[in-house]
């Protein structure tokens, strides 16, 4: 089931597929709700699959104002989207950006989160000046976005070497992520980086240990960087688990799909 939620007053596509649990899935930067469409199939045999299309991004409002896309606002209307569903808790996936999100709204709404799962994650830079650093890049970059266009930004956002693991996918696959990627709105990503970048989030590092909820810790071993703040976050969360996928790089369920949809089904 597709439709459009007016959730305190922005438009929000999402998915709904399954019946069960509900889960609600939360992508990356420059991604969508299609962004799971190789897990969900596999997922919505055991659990009410929701999947959410960010603000800013895919077919979600794109917002003039970027204060409307931080951490705070963007969990109320998380919330706000699960009331519509009449789902009182959820388990709460979320991939990279949508991980920092998640993380966020577990922190600060425990009792909605029943599980907690991230993938390619992280609570935030841990000082104030490196998070000025970020901030400014993130603002450069969200200016480009705007100066220059979609097609130019994404074949800068295409080399990073973040995404060098992305190679191995098939050409079919690799077209179909840039198409997704082509197909948001400017104004939303500039604005998603100036509300929600890392640069802007508040460091989530002092209270991972204040989560009771499983959390589960999902991380491609190609990915140095995210293993290595994987391993930190694992030692500080009381209940958690971390999984490190062979042979993946950040997109995990992009690269290893089944593998991602057994490690998911085999922790419910």
């Amino acid at each position: 089931m597709e439709s459009t939620l007016t959730i305190r007053g922005c438009r929000y596509f999402v998915t709904v597929q399954g019946h069960g649990r509900p889960l609600l899935l939360l992508h990356g930067f420059t991604g969508s709700s299609q962004s799971w469409r190789e897990c969900i199939p596999a997922l919505s045999s055991h659990f009410q699959v929701i999947a959410v299309d960010l603000l800013g991004h895919g077919r979600t409002d794109s917002p003039p104002d970027p204060t409307r896309y931080q951490m705070p606002e963007a969990a109320a209307d998380l919330l706000a989207i699960l009331d519509a569903l009449a789902a009182v808790q959820a388990d709460l996936l979320g991939y990279s950006m949508g991980g920092r999100l998640a993380l966020y709204t577990a922190v600060h709404h425990p009792r909605r989160i029943n599980r907690l799962i991230l993938e390619s994650a992280s609570p935030g830079l841990v000082t104030e000046a490196e998070r000025q650093e970020r901030r400014q890049r993130d603002n450069a970059l969200a200016d480009r976005i705007e100066r220059e266009g979609m097609e130019s930004f994404v074949n800068f956002w295409e080399q990073l070497p973040l995404w060098r693991s992305q190679k191995q996918l098939d050409t079919a696959v690799r077209q179909n992520l840039r198409e997704q990627r082509l197909q948001n709105n400017p104004v939303g990503l500039a604005n998603s980086l100036r509300g929600m970048g890392t640069g802007i989030q508040p460091s989530l590092w002092q209270q991972l240990g204040n989560l009771k909820m499983p959390v589960h810790l999902i991380a491609g071993e190609l990915d140095d960087k995210f293993v290595e703040i994987n391993r930190r976050m694992v030692r500080q969360i009381p209940a958690a688990r971390l999984e490190i996928v062979p042979g993946a790089g950040h997109t995990v369920h992009l690269e290893r799909p089944s593998l991602f949809n057994q490690i998911l089904l085999t922790t419910t």
